[in-house]
């Protein structure tokens, strides 16, 4: 194990057995990690060890998962992922108007909670960037020093608003992208855009991308909630 350098992720899980398992993969990966199993000694920790991550359930003794989230958004950009067993749209979609960076939920896969992890460091951190420019998901790379894009042995001819959209689910490959999402990426300038452009773009990447993309390999639509990128052997 390679000692990881920079701040501590903090745990914050009221299931002692979650948190111990999901600090096990940490520390395997050479995180240095603080536990917390309640709102109140989250947000004190949070204080005096300035984390450089947090991974936070929702449903916790005292102040619950909404409440430390607010706060911690209130004095700090800190990346945040919620873990936790609620899985429907709206509390999603709060989630992520409060300003986590992804959403997972239990029961989940802690190896696929460490590439979520990795992947909104290597997002967040320029350092990082410039240490692996290669963002990959099966068969495709992402250049983004270079600003090529490669399946196989093969160089695709993406347009910038593919190479956007592309580049903005590598980044966090199993994670569901609304509509909403997805356009942030297309037309990061803003300005009035309906969402099924969306879906304009997601059949030409797919045209590109798929052996077959009738039957995506790689961009899976997720009923009512928008789509996501993997690769195609977890698919």
């Amino acid at each position: 194990m390679t000692k990881r350098p920079g701040s501590p992720v903090l745990i914050v899980e009221d299931d002692e057995n979650i948190a111990k398992l999901v600090a096990a993969y940490l520390q395997r990966d050479g995180f240095d990690v603080l536990i917390a199993a309640d709102g109140m000694r989250a947000l004190s920790l949070a204080g005096q060890m300035r984390p450089g991550f947090v991974i936070l359930d929702l449903m916790l003794p005292g102040i619950d998962g909404w409440e430390v989230c607010r706060r911690l958004r209130a004095r700090s950009d800190v990346p945040i992922v919620m873990l936790t067993a609620r899985g429907d749209e709206f509390d999603r979609i709060h989630g992520f108007s409060l300003g986590i960076d992804d959403y997972v939920v239990k029961p989940f896969s802690p190896a696929e909670l460490m590439q979520r992890v990795k992947a909104i460091l290597r997002r967040v951190s320029p350092d990082a960037r410039r240490a692996d420019p290669l963002l990959v998901c099966g068969d495709l790379v992402l250049d983004t020093d270079g600003h090529t894009v490669t399946l196989g042995d093969t160089t695709l001819n993406l347009t910038p608003s593919e190479y956007r959209l592309l580049r903005g689910m590598i980044e966090t490959p199993g994670r569901v992208f609304s509509r909403e999402d997805l356009l942030d990426f297309i037309h990061p300038e803003g300005g009035a855009v309906i969402d099924r452009v969306v879906d304009v773009h997601v059949g030409n990447l797919r045209r590109k991308i798929e052996p077959d993309p009738a039957r995506p390999r790689y961009v899976h639509t997720v009923r009512g909630a928008g789509y996501k990128l993997v690769a195609p052997d977890v698919a």
